[in-house]
């Protein structure tokens, strides 16, 4: 089939032309003539014996390039730095916007005309939606698909939720070192892919997905399914029709779709890293992505989809009814797309793993923002995650000034804790770890889970698994390390968490704050180079999702790709 040419290509600046420099690109890219004219497409490639997430794509990696030669472009590979959530340290958050310029400008500098991320990791989907955001080329993310549920103790594993409440298990007693053992064995059996409960890589992807940038049907497909196949090959495909049609990631991802994925994070009982993530999109789209925007649409939004750590079920359950398609319909007007008929060819049970709207899972709000004098300018917890008698809370502080701290103070026999306390972990947000590492679902203490203690209220500057539950407050800002009041609490004060009032209080006097204010210094840097320091000195808070200072676009002049002068190098 003969194929009008796509007009406007950047690729034709580079390789256009019988001059030398013309010429020696074509000789690099190792076009033939067959290929001249074609659109270039760019294959971010993620893949990394470190990111296990990420193995999956080399089965799928053939295919997308068949479907991009099919419909008339020229796949080019590209390597990309991989953020292996599991052995980055401390945190592969301290990497995304790094992995979102280095995208950027490897878009920019190279003929590429569009764009196929591979992504699945945590950190690896939002650094690539960031990065089709500001380059605004037209863009897919290829999603890699979640890892298998293999049996442990008569029932499916949840990989993460599971070795979270196995962990709180182990330190009780209640199971020993062999079975402790035997876990670690069954979780390697899960494989490669991304966990199979709604953690982060989960909910990012369905959130990729209905921003319209991932085909249709495509997150959360289990790895090596037939179903993954065929979305490797249509992204092919799909990238190519949005070269022709000029469909770019700005467009696809508008206010409306940015709220709707606000509104479906509640639903699926998402993740709350993935609230710093829409923030950091919305940023680089000039988009109000702020935590007041989003708390007033998840107030009448229930939890819809039945799958661990809020729910029973796991992500393959989600997938068999419907997956986002589904989710959608189950949404009606609570989305931009309500009264739409998305869904003849699929069908849902409302009382199964996708509920409908008149039969939740758990009743609004599943995620919350809360302010208050201890987060001014916001902090997180999940909802559906917590404990319903934990919500309105009063408790002495038992605080811990960093990570370190926590672990060598946590389960000291000289410390006396209450089940009532509220354990504050501080100086591990965006600054002060840096990177603001998942560290936030502190372990309830040894003595208190001995004596069936399950949960407390923690408030931390720091971020938890999306696989992680409990009543824990989180992202609180500004962070300690920038001097938010976090930073002068002390053993003993007294902390008041109200949901209702979407309030986190510190209830101390006035006079004494002062007083700790004024001889209150911020700790030394650890890192005077390299990327830690450069992060420190520009990252942003949680609710402005965590970005650098100079990649958010406030205006469209900002949010202008200037390319480069193309001649010889």
């Amino acid at each position: 089939m003969t194929r009008k040419p796509i007009s406007g290509l950047r690729s034709v600046e580079w390789l256009d032309g019988d001059d030398e420099v013309a010429m020696s690109h074509r000789v690099a890219m190792r076009l033939s003539e067959e290929d001249r004219g074609k659109p270039i497409i760019g294959i971010a490639d993620t893949r990394s014996d470190f990111n296990p997430c990420h193995i999956g794509f080399s089965s799928l990696i053939d295919l997308l390039e068949s479907g991009i030669r099919d419909a008339g472009g020229v796949p080019a590979r590209f390597p990309v730095m991989s953020l292996g959530e599991d052995l980055m340290k401390p945190s592969a958050m301290l990497y995304r916007n790094l992995v979102s310029i280095e995208l950027e400008e490897t878009v920019r500098s190279y003929p590429i005309d569009g764009v196929v991320y591979l992504a699945n990791c945590d950190k690896t989907v939002p650094a690539a939606l960031m990065a089709a955001a500001s380059t605004n080329l037209p863009s897919l993310v290829l999603l890699g698909g979640s890892r298998a549920a293999p049996d442990y103790n008569g029932a499916p594993l949840g990989t993460g939720t599971a070795l979270w409440r196995a962990l709180d298990d182990y330190r009780a007693g209640r199971i020993d070192s062999r079975e402790w053992s035997e876990l670690e064995t069954v979780l390697r059996c899960a494989g490669p892919g991304a966990c199979n409960t709604m953690g982060t890589a989960s909910s990012m992807a369905v959130i990729t997905e209905v921003l319209k940038m991932a085909v249709p049907g495509s997150a959360c497909l289990p790895v090596g399914s037939a179903a993954s196949r065929d979305a490797a090959y249509e992204s092919g495909i799909a990238v190519i029709g949005a070269l022709r049609d000029a469909d770019l990631p700005a467009q696809r991802m508008s206010q409306a779709a940015l709220d709707d994925a606000v509104v479906v994070l509640a639903a699926i009982g998402g993740s709350t890293n993935a609230v710093i993530h829409l923030a950091a999109i919305a940023g680089r789209l000039g988009l109000d992505g702020s935590l007041d925007r989003m708390d007033r649409l998840w107030r009448q939004v229930p939890l819809l989809v039945d799958v661990e750590p809020c729910g029973a079920g796991l992500i393959h359950d989600f997938v068999a009814a419907g997956g986002v398609r589904a989710l959608l319909d189950a949404l009606g007007e609570l989305t931009s797309r309500g009264g739409e008929t998305l869904n003849n060819d699929v069908s849902w049970d409302s009382a199964g793993v996708i509920r409908s709207l008149s039969n939740p899972v758990a009743s609004a709000p599943v995620l919350a923002v809360v302010k208050g004098n201890l987060a001014p300018t916001g902090a997180v917890i999940k909802v559906a995650a917590a404990s319903n008698e934990l919500l309105h809370h009063k408790g002495r502080a038992v605080v811990f000034d960093d990570y370190r701290d926590m672990r060598s103070q946590l389960d000291d026999p000289s410390r006396q804790y209450s089940a009532s306390d509220v354990l504050i972990m501080r100086n591990c947000g965006p600054r002060g770890a840096p990177g603001m590492p998942e560290w936030g679902m502190i372990p309830i203490p040894q003595q208190l889970l001995s004596r069936g203690v399950a949960d407390m209220v923690r408030v931390t500057d720091s971020r938890m698994s999306g696989t992680s539950f409990g009543t824990v407050v989180l992202h609180v800002s500004p962070e300690a390390d920038v001097g938010g009041l976090l930073a002068l609490v002390r053993d003993g004060d007294e902390i008041e968490l109200d949901l209702d009032a979407r309030e986190l209080r510190l209830l101390c006097d006035p006079a004494e704050l002062h007083k700790r204010r004024m001889a209150y210094s911020t700790r030394p840097a650890d890192h005077l180079r390299g990327w830690p320091k450069l992060y420190r000195e520009h990252v942003l808070q949680a609710p402005d999702g965590c970005d650098l200072d100079f990649l958010v676009a406030p205006t469209s002049e900002h949010r202008r790709f200037v390319p480069p002068v193309v001649g010889r190098s």
